[in-house]
């Protein structure tokens, strides 16, 4: 069953549907702001109110898009299992062509699947079966991540759910296009370990983002903070 914090956050994105495309980041983090332990273990930071609400964000989404260090390391299914409804496509950012093949999230499950390689990238290994390439123009070591929302939205993918990981989901927000970032708290201290988000340097507190936020405690003591990256205060 969804939370009431949850059913208000999804109330909201169907509001601001009206932009096309919407992309809509998460991220699962620490009280001091850790997303892993230095050893890259992150299972289960968050509590299962959390889990609930990342799936109930991936039933409301056409797709959902990982970086592939996430993809490597976690393998994740990216599928909708904790609540009801249908599986998003699946979209991984590959650059450099370093997938391999067997992974979860390629192989098994029937929604679209998508890499996302650079141009100028090798192919790397062959791709599963139903996997389909795009290639887009590099900028510097990344794609875009405006022309990775352009070429989804062009093959029917507006609603966007950008789940991570932490390198991933701040190169989105530093472009500037992300509508509404979920960002959820653990009553956790790691002490240590891989940061959140990591975003371009600013030089005075004027210039740090100050999105509207709405705040939510879920029933395990995770809390949720909604913010709208469109909306500043």
């Amino acid at each position: 069953m969804l939370t009431d914090a949850t059913a208000s956050s999804l109330a909201r994105l169907g509001a601001a549907g009206s932009r096309t495309p919407i992309v809509v980041a998460q991220l699962g983090q620490s009280l001091d702001g850790r997303i892993a332990t230095p050893s890259g273990e992150s299972k289960y930071i968050n509590g299962r109110a959390a889990l609930t609400h990342l799936h109930a964000l991936r039933a409301h989404v056409d797709a959902v898009v990982v970086g592939v260090g996430t993809a490597v390391v976690d393998n994740p299914q990216l599928n909708v299992r904790h609540v009801s409804g249908g599986d998003p496509a699946r979209v991984i950012i590959d650059p450099n062509g370093r997938l391999t093949p067997d992974l979860v999230c390629l192989t098994q499950g029937k929604p679209r699947r998508f890499v996302i390689r650079a141009d100028d990238a090798v192919a790397g290994h062959a791709l599963p079966d139903g996997v389909e390439e795009i290639r887009l123009g590099r900028d510097g070591r990344f794609v875009p991540p405006q022309a990775i929302i352009a070429a989804l939205a062009a093959r029917g993918m507006r609603r966007l759910l950008i789940e991570g990981g932490a390198v991933t989901v701040s190169a989105f927000i530093d472009a500037g296009v992300v509508d509404r970032l979920h960002v959820l708290v653990a009553p956790i201290l790691l002490g240590s370990g891989k940061p959140g988000l990591v975003l371009d340097p600013i030089a005075q507190l004027g210039d740090a983002l100050r999105p509207k936020v709405e705040v939510a405690v879920l029933g395990d003591g995770d809390v949720l903070f909604d913010c709208d990256l469109r909306s500043t205060q």
